[in-house]
């Protein structure tokens, strides 16, 4: 039998005999986001002006852009997941970088040259780093035990994704508990809260996701 008759036969099976993937790591999110919100309830909070924060084109910014990673996260774990997937998954990315490029230029545009700096390096950049891959830990548990009834063509990359979808949750949650809400400050500390939960996910996935 040869390699492309095997993988297809492989497909096959898991398409009759497996549940929904899409299903399983949207369900897996949700329970990790259950445990997040406990510990955000316990240790963190919302921030006291939330309310107010709703009418500022920053905050509003922030959350488009998290849930438009969220989106494109969730994409390329389900296809990533599979034994074949097309790359039709990276066409969720475009919406994230397109927010990301107009916040950064709105803020250039709009904050006075001298405000940079303090904008980027923000009042919570510790908390962040801290607090989103706190936050992704149980989600990023969760989608790795779903995906391992998955038979992902590189465990590896699959375990990125699910790295990347659970640090875009925690950030989503996390967002509600941020006062900096500039761009300059978002676009650079949410991402870097992000790559280590990445790597830890790529690594495991790599032990956990083989098949």
């Amino acid at each position: 039998m040869k390699t492309e008759q095997l993988v297809a036969s492989l497909v096959a099976d898991r398409a009759q005999t497996s549940f929904p993937l899409g299903r399983a790591v949207v369900r897996a999110v949700a329970l990790g986001a259950l445990v997040s919100l406990a510990i955000f309830a316990l240790g963190f909070g919302p921030r006291v002006d939330l309310a107010a924060a709703f009418a500022t084109w920053r905050f509003d910014l922030k959350l488009l852009l998290v849930l438009a990673a969220l989106v494109a996260a969730s994409g390329a774990c389900i296809a990533l997941a599979r034994p074949l997937s097309s790359g039709t998954w990276r066409r969720g990315v475009v919406p994230v970088v397109l927010i990301a490029v107009v916040g950064l230029a709105s803020e250039l545009l709009l904050a006075p040259p001298g405000s940079w700096a303090t904008r980027l390096v923000g009042s919570n950049a510790l908390v962040c780093l801290t607090a989103i891959p706190i936050f992704a830990l149980a989600p990023l548990a969760a989608l790795l035990l779903a995906l391992r009834r998955a038979a992902p063509a590189s465990p590896a990359l699959a375990g990125a994704a699910s790295g990347a979808l659970a640090a875009a949750a925690a950030a989503t949650l996390y967002a509600f508990h941020c006062f900096d809400d500039s761009p300059l400050f978002v676009l650079t500390w949410y991402s870097l809260a992000a790559i280590p939960v990445i790597l830890v996910g790529a690594a495991l996935g790599h032990r956990l996701l083989r098949w």
